[in-house]
């Protein structure tokens, strides 16, 4: 072996992922604490049918549902010849151009960011208060939201199938609980009578067509984390079965968890009841449909739903980073892993994010669970759907210069139908912010969230242009993921300009 050779060895192995680290179920479990089944079912549910006056959740979900099942078509099609950390950014950057690529990569940071450090603002509050009714200790929510962030900054610089194991145990607990919270409240319906009206289309235009509108994005935002599949690509085994069978099974287990609980609830205190139950209750909406001591289950695995959640974000944002740095877009100390295939430096940017953000919350008074994890967590959401929208075009113009054996549904109708609808949802989102966010229509806050994934993909872009003309040897790695080291790439798998 030559000494060009050996020396070489180094530095490609130090700018890749731990390969062959998840299975399935690993991989699952990362994708459903990124969706936080029980922070939504507790938390989401309760607050939309308060906030928009509507019963239709139920319904909704299995909307939208059916939405990005069609979207995952096109999706899942490009991850059989992409592999990247940085999935949107990835998958952007060889459909649409790198530019768009760049601007992209900035957009999902700032969106997993926001919703990464918005979980703050509710694990805080929600740890102090257990620990005060059940333990007698009074502390303020950013102490305990600083010790949350103590120990996912180390389990982020863990092995990979080690955090996969801990999400597994938390996420397992958690469905359970919402399942026989779900199936006690069916079983005791008001009235004795259960009634299918909430999961009927019907239900979805119950307060006029507009409303479908209002509904399916507040339901878009309590899937946003299933799409993360595609960004354990590199350390899945077998990705190309792994992959899609791990996002299907996501879509059809958060449909079904979340129209069950919206349903139950519904059933179990009335129809007529459930707007009003659910703005005097919040969370005990769920919490009380079954017995006291699963209630009780429930509310302490809220916490861990919440935790799940920060630490799978985590993971999904140093990713990002990781596959930024690694092509020279970030910093290239932000693309070299450690012994255990972290990229600490990476991580640790993302826990100085969050440490940076509990501190100034804290030090200037703002409400957490509003300004922190509503704002923020609503805004993460909106910016996943307009990288949503997003990719289906990136994909039917992937696609354009190259079938690659796909079918005509995979790479061109279905990602086209899926385009419309949530670049419908999009539209509508901003029109309707101000509800979203629970503000009065024109607040300052209604726009300027929103306007920062203007700035961002302005930036990104600009950036990206830069690249080309000042560092064009950066610029035509941009996209290639693990190759961008030795800058090979099919040619099949060309990018434009």
């Amino acid at each position: 072996m030559s000494r060009t050779h050996m020396a070489a060895k180094p530095s490609a192995v130090s700018r890749a992922l731990a390969r062959d680290r998840l299975g399935v179920p690993a991989v699952l479990f990362f994708v459903l604490a990124g969706v936080a089944p029980l922070t939504v079912a507790a938390g989401v549910i309760p607050t939309a049918y308060a906030t928009t006056g509507l019963t239709g959740i139920p319904a909704a979900f299995l909307l939208v549902a059916v939405i990005l099942v069609v979207w995952a078509t096109g999706y899942v099609a490009m991850t059989r010849h992409i592999t990247n950390a940085g999935a949107f950014y990835a998958f952007i950057a060889r459909g649409l151009g790198r530019p768009a690529g760049v601007a992209a990569a900035l957009v999902a940071l700032v969106a997993y960011s926001f919703l990464q450090v918005g979980l703050y603002g509710a694990l805080g509050p929600a740890a102090a208060g257990q620990a005060a009714a059940h333990l007698g200790v009074h502390a303020p929510w950013w102490a305990w939201a600083l010790a949350a962030w103590a120990v996912i900054t180390a389990l982020g610089l863990a092995r990979v199938d080690i955090t996969g194991r801990v999400l597994g145990v938390l996420l397992s607990a958690e469905i359970l609980v919402i399942l026989a919270e779900t199936v006690w409240g069916l079983a005791r319906p008001a009235g004795g009578r259960l009634s299918l009206a909430v999961l009927s289309p019907a239900a979805l235009t119950s307060g006029g067509f507009g409303t479908v509108g209002v509904l399916a994005v507040v339901a878009v935002l309590g899937f946003v984390g299933f799409e993360q599949a595609p960004v354990l690509a590199e350390e899945a085994r077998h990705p190309r079965r792994t992959i899609p069978v791990a996002t299907y099974l996501a879509l059809g287990a958060i449909a079904v968890v979340y129209a069950g609980a919206a349903w139950a609830m519904a059933a179990h205190v009335g129809r007529s009841r459930v707007v009003a139950a659910a703005a005097a209750q919040g969370p005990g909406l769920l919490f009380g449909l079954g017995s006291a001591w699963l209630g009780q289950a429930a509310q302490l695995l809220f916490l861990t739903s919440l935790f799940a959640a920060a630490l799978a974000f985590h993971n999904c944002v140093w990713r990002y980073i990781f596959a930024l740095g690694r092509e020279g877009v970030l910093p290239g100390a932000f693309g070299r892993t450690g012994a255990n295939s972290i990229p600490k430096a990476a991580s640790l940017a993302q826990s100085l994010t969050g440490l940076a953000v509990i501190v100034a919350y804290a030090a200037g008074g703002w409400a957490p669970m509003t300004n922190l994890f509503f704002w923020l967590g609503t805004t993460g959401g909106f910016g996943i759907l307009v990288l949503l929208a997003v990719t289906a075009v990136a994909v039917i113009a992937f696609f354009a210069r190259d079938p690659r054996g796909e079918s005509t549904w995979a790479r061109l109708v279905a990602p086209a139908l899926a385009a419309i609808l949530l670049g419908g949802l999009v539209v509508l989102a901003v029109l309707h912010y101000s509800t979203l966010l629970g503000v009065p229509a024109g607040s300052a806050a209604a726009w300027a969230l929103p306007g920062g994934y203007a700035l961002a993909a302005a930036t990104g872009l600009g950036w990206g242009l830069v690249l080309r003309v000042r560092r064009p040897q950066v610029y035509e790695t941009v996209g290639l993921g693990a190759h961008a080291v030795t800058r090979q790439i099919a040619p099949a798998s060309r990018i434009l300009p």
